[in-house]
């Protein structure tokens, strides 16, 4: 029996803020009302686009472009599917293989493939589909939270670095390429939309230049600031430890309306000339928010107008709320947007609820999708005779789980995104969805993903540095510990040793750290690297027999004797209490792992 949709309608019974949300708050009502007559539409499109290419040529459609035939005769992939014909593309072979239209770049998403991130293809008409649903976060965004136009935005924003294909092909992240996009550098001046930060300060490719340039202009105009963000919920704490670490400095800068000289970027310094001047009032007056040992408030305190924090919060971000509500007071947590490097999805229409309560509405136009029904205790893909049954956007259950299915005009056909999605209700006829998490992934700190396979990986290197002293590994887990800024990887090992006299020694366990590290893939050693999003990895040495207390505990909360594996990932509070009241020794990284923009090819 299924369950009646949740239909909700708010944007028909708010007013819109300004005259020209009308159009954007009109276009989104059309698209939801008529979801799957849209979504008929988009697959017509991209088939007949992309009718003459290799790829959709192997299957032979004859021309049709309905989706009984293309269910029928296409089959649900796999990036590893895929990989033979991007390998091409990045090679350098311009033939029709995916797309009809030149593939203008790949776009590097946080998944990873053989330890390197996976690349997306993507044609240039794409940028405009972006740019329609950017087009719309405001207008939404301006029935909750009113006056916007009254003052500016204080976006930490950064491009990341970006390198090219064997074939001439730029490889970069989406958001990297938005920001060097026309679309953003010369977007039209839009009041309801206005940064605090320069774009010479965004598009500085050396983090700590472009995080110090926009931390300052955010101060010298922290009056004026409305709303403080970053994409991650992790960046808006990095910058919060980043002030932390400089307030010094930054007020020195404003104190003498001069730029610290290791800002050494000249379209930086030039722009910032123009605008840094003595002030000694508002440099008197970070010295008094910033001297102390209790930071709590620190962004209403320094930003006092902020009416909302912009931050992705759903997912592994979830675990960075308390430390938000601990600088921000509570302030509301505005998760605007659904969006990945094969295809924006959609946007929350409600983007002041709580966290929890987040939901996308995904918008018909962007893609075509699809739905497989998700059960955590069953695979997705019992039998390569048996394909998933998949369920059409329209004809989603209220309540039910399902991984994303994308069909996109850049030529993925029936790509597995690899996200778990809850339905919670309907606008209009288009689902609203919840981000429950990424199918296989076992931590994330910031835009790192690491599954099982790859831990273990990890684990199986270091264990080689551990043979001399006639030491193995009884059993693990880990942690992703975000108490630390940047949050960091805690590993916890049981250590069984034949020699009790000849252990390993402290400088051995601090090198399997880094052996951990080296193994893990390239978007994690990125974020290690130049990022600085994540601190080096611990390992936490726990007595003997703490796995089996571990045990006993979940058995005492009801968990099956005979069916109990040790978890490979641990989150649950009195579970983390317990394995840290075991700890014995703490060993870290002694620097940082190798990573180059470069690929391995």
């Amino acid at each position: 029996m299924s369950v009646e949709p949740v239909v909700s309608s708010p944007l028909g019974r708010r007013r819109p803020a300004h005259e020209k949300d009308v159009e954007a708050l009109e276009f989104i009502e059309e698209m939801t009302r008529n979801c799957d007559s849209v979504q008929e539409r988009v697959l017509g499109e991209i088939l007949s686009g992309n009718s003459d290419t290799e790829y959709l040529q192997r299957f032979q459609l004859g021309g049709k472009t309905d989706r009984d035939t293309f269910k029928a005769k296409v089959p649900v992939v796999t990036y590893e599917d895929l990989k033979p014909e991007i390998q091409r593309i990045a090679n350098g072979d311009r033939s029709k293989i995916l797309s009809s239209r030149p593939i203008s770049e790949f776009l590097t998403s946080s998944g990873t493939s053989a330890g390197e991130r996976k690349l997306m293809p993507t044609i240039e008409e794409e940028w405009n589909r972006r740019q329609l649903l950017y087009s719309l976060l405001m207008p939404v965004m301006n029935l909750y939270v009113p006056d916007l136009d009254k003052g500016k935005a204080l976006y930490f924003l950064f491009v990341k670095a970006e390198t090219k294909t064997p074939g001439g092909l730029l490889a970069r992240p989406v958001l990297t390429g938005y920001y060097k996009s026309d679309h953003f550098k010369t977007r039209p001046y839009d009041p309801f939309n206005v940064y605090t930060s320069p774009n010479e300060a965004i598009l500085c490719p050396d983090t700590f230049q472009s995080m110090y340039a926009q931390m300052l202009c955010g101060l010298i105009m922290h009056h004026k600031v409305l709303r403080v963000g970053a994409v991650f919920a992790s960046g808006l704490i990095r910058a919060i430890r980043f002030l932390q670490v400089n307030w010094k400095l930054l007020a020195h800068d404003i104190e003498t309306g001069t730029l610290n000289p290791r800002i050494a970027d000249p379209s930086i310094r030039r722009c910032m000339e123009e605008s840094l001047r003595p002030d000694q009032g508002l440099a008197e007056f970070i010295r008094t928010q910033c001297e102390g040992e209790a930071w709590e408030g620190i962004i209403t305190r320094i930003w006092p107008n902020t009416k909302y924090l912009d931050v992705i919060v759903t997912g592994a971000m979830a675990q960075y709320i308390p430390t938000l509500d601990y600088y921000s007071r509570g302030l509301p947590l505005a998760c605007t947007m659904y969006a990945s490097s094969e295809c924006y999805f959609g946007l929350n229409l409600n983007p002041i609820c709580k966290p929890s309560e987040v939901s996308y509405t995904i918008m018909p136009n962007m893609g075509y999708f699809e739905f497989t029904p998700h059960d955590p205790q069953v695979p997705a893909y019992p039998s390569l005779d048996l394909p998933p049954r998949m369920v059409d956007l329209a004809n989603v259950e209220v309540g039910k789980e399902y991984e994303l299915i994308v069909t996109t005009y850049s030529g993925l056909c029936r790509y597995r995104v690899g996200d778990i999605l809850r339905v919670t209700g309907f606008h209009n006829s288009a689902p609203q969805f919840r981000f429950v998490r990424r199918r296989n992934v076992l931590l994330s700190i910031d835009s790192d993903k690491t599954d099982e396979a790859e831990l273990q990986g990890a684990v199986e290197r270091a264990l080689r540095l551990l043979r001399e002293s006639n030491t193995s590994v009884v059993e693990y887990t880990s942690y992703a510990d975000t108490a630390t800024i940047p949050g960091h990887y805690v590993i916890y090992w049981e250590l069984l040793g034949k020699d009790k006299e000849n252990g390993p020694s402290h400088e051995v366990l601090d090198q399997c750290c880094l052996a951990m590290e080296e193994s893990l893939n390239s978007v994690y050693r990125q974020c290690r690297v130049t990022d600085n999003s994540i601190g080096p990895l611990e390992i936490r040495v726990v007595k003997n027999g703490s796995f089996e207390e571990l045990m006993d505990y979940a058995i005492s909360r009801g968990a099956s004797i005979n069916q109990y594996k040790v978890p490979r990932c641990v989150s649950l509070g009195p579970i983390v209490e317990l394995l840290d009241s075991r700890v014995v020794s703490a060993h870290f990284s002694p620097r940082a792992p190798s990573w180059t923009p470069e690929r391995r090819h």
